[in-house]
């Protein structure tokens, strides 16, 4: 039976988009930085990546196009806004961090896997 086409495309899309959050998660990694969570889902959505170095916490976002500027232009203030939300959601979860500071980054990959990190790319933090 032959697949369906939106099918293959999407989980195209989806090993493409892991495959790029392992990456991103590798070159934190390089930095000192360590998981607290990944693809972390709560009530105010999902959050790629939350990484912590000493007493500094960062809630990442992970984006993969063709173009660093076409993955950031899938970067909504709607999904900012999420993306608080939900990490406002982790937190109420996880008051040991509270003493935090905070950091929301958008990690940018291209179709050649080249990684463009944007640090306090929401303009918090």
């Amino acid at each position: 039976m032959a697949r369906n086409p939106r099918q293959t495309t999407g989980q195209r899309a989806y090993l493409a988009g892991a495959s790029a959050e392992q990456a991103v998660l590798r070159a934190y990694a390089a930095r000192g930085m360590i998981v607290e969570a990944q693809r972390w889902r709560g009530a105010g959505g999902e959050i790629d990546l939350i990484l912590r170095a000493g007493a500094q916490l960062v809630f990442v976002e992970v984006k993969h196009s063709q173009t660093h500027a076409q993955a950031a232009s899938h970067l909504s203030h709607a999904q900012q806004t999420r993306i608080y939300r939900a990490a406002e959601a982790f937190l109420a979860e996880h008051p040991e961090l509270h003493h935090c500071d905070m950091r929301f980054d958008a990690a940018l990959v291209d179709g050649q896997g080249q990684i463009e990190i944007l640090e306090n790319a929401f303009g918090l933090g």
